[in-house]
């Protein structure tokens, strides 16, 4: 009771927060004795390899447009962040320059990124770094080793090449490539993707909520995935895309006959279309690590288009999360997810619930909540106590500059995971509680390590480590 009674008293203090929360005001300087400014150009400099017209595109701000001199630096900034959300620049500056009566150029100068990254694969097989750590013993056999390369701007287009290919605990191949505008009017966009895998363990069933898995000498699944995306965006905020993929899946015979559930009717072997519509929209300050805004996110899915469809579910899914400045260096963040499917008896391979890729409670990493349907909330309150550069000397140019944020942070989340056989699982079915503190390490390349502090409402305590965003 005394958990559940702090559990409480966080979430309260922070939706306080948020509630009554004010977003700091921007003072602008002052650049000329008069009330707006017309926009004459709109120039970029410093971009060797992305093209002009494609970072034109990016800004919600066009030749003619009028600005209002009161707002002139929150604009600028506005705009600077639209550039610095394509994920192509260490850098972008804005300035107002030519000056000529009321009107006058706006100028972005870009810092571009290193676009080809060969980046060693070490991923772990298991759910969370303390899974692996903790629950498996850091086995080594558990990791994967490969190499995937990256272009983030093959053609100057913002199109995106990935090649990966790893070894270890799951072999596994794949290609990806996804040009983001395919016509003049830089609305309509093209996608495709292709993977092979094999593994010889895999998680065939759950147990008091702790995954059981099932090992061979030989390769016991194979699976191949194949897709095509279609994305259109007209606005700068709101993308919609839709998804065509093809699963197959081959399983070990003496798997089905022992997890009968595991595909369904004992099947060694399934395959399916799946069609999908996401819709996205944000308007934050970071794409990456927001701190003023808001996100949200929407997809419905069927799963078996006949004739490929030996699988067959329709499933629905929504998130969204929206971030207040409270005060000088202080943030509060509120986010909701959620999943329903249906029919809700599903294979189970289709349970997967809390605990899986990004959905799961801090605190609860060592658990798997499976399920058809689920629902999550998380409130975040986070201090900005450093703000740092570190300077490498033996780096040439540009990238000799490290930029390092550094945030405490208090949170809360609670959950509920729905399942009509839950058998053995404790944390099905009911109301589900966390809270902690922790440190966020923010730099460049959109990289962010979270360690944590965690206490569940079992009363296990533990200090755990993630490398993404928490929400």
């Amino acid at each position: 009771m005394f958990y559940l009674r702090r559990c409480l008293f966080i979430f309260g203090l922070l939706a306080g927060f948020i509630a009554h929360a004010q977003t700091a005001g921007v003072s602008p300087a002052p650049v000329k004795d008069t009330g707006y400014l017309i926009v004459r150009n709109i120039l970029v400099q410093g971009n060797k390899k992305t093209r002009t017209s494609i970072l034109l595109r990016e800004l919600s701000t066009v030749p003619g447009d009028t600005i209002y001199l009161k707002d002139l630096s929150q604009t600028l900034e506005d705009r600077r962040k639209q550039l610095l959300n394509t994920s192509l620049f260490l850098n972008v500056t804005a300035n107002i320059k030519n000056w000529k009566g009321k009107e006058a150029d706006l100028v972005f100068e870009v810092w571009e990124r290193w676009y080809i990254i060969p980046f060693p694969i070490f991923k772990l097989a298991d759910r969370n770094f303390n899974q692996w750590w903790v629950a498996e013993g850091h086995s080594l056999n558990r990791v994967n080793l490969g190499l995937r390369v990256t272009h983030s701007n093959l053609t100057g287009r913002m199109d995106r090449l990935v090649v990966g290919a790893q070894m270890g605990y799951t072999q596994k191949l794949t290609v990806a490539y996804t040009l983001p505008y395919i016509d003049k009017h830089y609305h309509n966009g093209l996608g495709i993707n292709f993977s092979l895998s094999r593994n010889r363990e895999i998680n065939d069933s759950t147990s008091f909520n702790k995954q059981l898995f099932y090992k061979s000498r030989d390769f016991i699944q194979h699976q191949y995935t194949a897709g095509l995306v279609y994305s259109y965006r007209k606005a700068i905020n709101t993308r919609h895309q839709v998804f065509l993929n093809y699963y197959y899946e081959d399983l070990a015979d003496s798997v089905a006959l022992l997890r009968p559930n595991y595909l369904g009717g004992g099947r060694s072997r399934v395959q399916y279309l799946e069609l999908m519509y996401l819709l996205t929209y944000i308007n934050a300050d970071s794409w990456k690590y927001p701190l003023r805004g808001v996100q949200y996110q929407a997809s419905i899915s069927r799963r078996g288009i006949p004739p490929i469809d030996d699988i067959k579910d329709w499933q629905v899914r929504a998130r969204a999360a929206r971030y207040w400045q409270l005060g000088a260096k202080t943030f509060g963040a509120l986010g909701a997810r959620g999943q329903a499917m249906l029919p809700e008896n599903q294979p189970y391979i289709n349970q997967k619930a809390l605990g899986y890729n990004d959905d799961f409670l801090r605190g609860l990493e060592y658990f798997v909540i499976d399920g058809t349907s689920f629902f999550m909330a998380q409130s975040t309150f986070r201090y900005e106590a450093w703000n740092f550069n570190l300077h490498l000397p033996v780096v040439p140019g540009k990238f000799n500059r490290i930029p390092f944020r550094l945030f405490l942070k208090a949170y809360g989340d609670m959950g509920y995971v729905y399942n009509k056989l839950p058998g053995n699982g404790m944390l099905n079915n009911k109301m589900l509680y966390t809270a902690g503190v922790g440190l966020d390490i923010v730099s460049f390349y959109d990289t962010c390590l979270r360690l944590e502090y965690s206490i569940n409402q079992l009363g296990q305590k533990g200090l755990f480590l993630h490398t993404k965003i928490d929400m």
